[in-house]
């Protein structure tokens, strides 16, 4: 059976369609029609299927939202096999089903719950941007194994998220599996220079560099961490040279609640290592594993919120070890630049990032990172946005890792010594009839 459902697609969607690979990041421009061409890589795939209870999934940030960009969109495009009887719809369960017994059906991110137990054919996760990451790596992808589903990811660039992610990671692809493809509203030649120019007039430069631009580095006009200062250190490699001679030192964010998360940060020069978590711990815990920590690493410096890490601070001092106690509202070292000293400690990790600094690959933490704003109070001094307005403003975000990284620039530390360095690690070191060795290897 032949079928024409009257598509032409536009230079930038053929493009799409003739190349593209199993699983496929778009960053596309508004108004290019990215929800077309994904509709008709769903639409061609399900009319082509031959095995048994095919499903193919479109997957929006709320059910609602899906209803609204792609339910019309997917009735308009089958309307002919509707009439002729090949094709049936469900409003209720917004699907589509094809006389072979394949079904399109839309989704929510929002209602995780609502895809499990499915078995997916083929996927399109739209506006990825809005959807948190967990999504994917938890519910979607396992839908996917049974039968090696395609999954195309679209949207338009907000930041550090689950679709900065996917995009950097189809760009790093050598395998040819994963493909990433970003086309701006000079490629997709819908509008004509002047309603470009008007468009431009009309927005922020950096809100033009998203939506039309498709540039996932431009941050919002008060973000005081960007994508590129996080992306290009979770890019650098993190060698031993980078921290050796260096000293060792801990920042401690201790929970606020029961619920929230202890993170511990061990930074050495410019690496930073990857943070430990600590859920549902209380204060002899929380001192227990810091302990740990000191006892392993033997750090220069070990910096604690005390805001919430009183009772930890005072069990460490318990056991004899050197805390540092940092207020997070206190006054900053350079009162004349910043409001307090937690604006104070951002702006060091930012000039940190720029300087060099090397992030673990880790999600959460660039999100958490590029998170807060900032303005200026009336003497001119960076304000940070607080915790307690990130979490209003962003509900599932806890900038809990990236405070602990930045407590780990509260205050200059000293390098040791080498001299230091080497008696605290060979005891017997200068003792002519020791039979230990008089060198030290810090990674052996």
């Amino acid at each position: 059976m032949q079928i024409d459902l009257q598509y032409k697609p536009r230079d930038w969607q053929e493009v799409f369609h003739t190349t593209r690979t199993h699983y496929a990041v778009l960053a596309v421009c508004r108004r290019a029609g990215k929800t077309k061409a994904a509709i008709m890589d769903l639409c061609d795939a399900a009319m082509r299927f031959s095995l048994d209870r095919g499903l193919f999934a479109y997957i929006a940030p709320l059910r609602q939202q899906a209803k609204q960009i792609a339910w019309a969109e997917l009735k308009a495009t089958l309307r002919d096999l509707l009439i002729s009887g090949h094709v049936t719809f469900s409003e209720s369960e917004l699907a589509a089903t094809f006389w072979n017994g394949a079904i399109i059906k839309l989704f929510g991110s929002d209602d995780p719950d609502s895809l499990r137990g499915f078995r997916f054919d083929r996927v399109v996760m739209d506006e990825v941007a809005q959807m948190k990451s967990d999504v994917w790596s938890e519910v979607v992808m396992p839908a996917c194994q049974d039968r090696n589903a395609p999954v195309l990811f679209i949207g338009t660039p907000k930041g550090v998220d689950l679709f900065s992610q996917l995009f950097y990671k189809g760009l790093r692809d050598t395998s040819g599996k994963w493909s990433s493809h970003r086309w701006t509203v000079y490629d997709v030649t819908i509008f004509d220079a002047a309603k470009i120019a008007e468009i431009r007039g009309g927005m922020s430069e950096k809100a033009f560099a998203r939506e039309f631009m498709c540039d996932f580095e431009a941050g919002a006009e008060d973000q005081l961490i960007t994508f590129a200062d996080v992306q290009n250190a979770a890019e650098r490699a993190g060698t031993p040279e980078l921290a050796f001679g260096a000293p060792v030192i801990l920042g401690v964010d201790p929970a606020r609640f029961g619920d929230d998360r202890t993170v511990i940060v061990r930074r050495q020069g410019m690496v930073m290592f990857p943070p430990i978590i600590i859920k549902d711990a209380d204060n002899m815990e929380v001192a227990s594993a810091v302990a740990q920590q000191i006892e392993l690493h033997d750090p220069s410096a070990v910096f604690i919120d005390i805001g919430q890490g009183a009772g930890v601070v005072d069990r460490l001092r318990q056991l004899k070890h050197s805390v540092i106690e940092v207020p997070f509202g206190g006054k900053a070292h350079e009162a004349e630049l910043y409001f307090n000293r937690r604006s104070e400690m951002w702006a060091k990790t930012r000039d940190w990032l720029r300087s060099g600094g090397c992030l673990p690959d880790d999600l959460g933490l660039k999100q958490e990172l590029c998170a807060p704003t900032y303005t200026f109070d009336p003497r001119g001094r960076i304000k940070l946005e607080s915790k307690d307005e990130i979490v209003k403003r962003i509900p599932e975000m806890s900038p809990d890792k990236a405070d602990a990284l930045a407590l780990t620039l509260a205050s200059p530390v000293a390098a040791p010594t080498v001299e230091s360095e080497l008696r605290k690690r060979i005891p017997n070191l200068g003792n002519t009839a020791s039979d230990e060795p008089d060198t030290w290897d810090p990674w052996a």
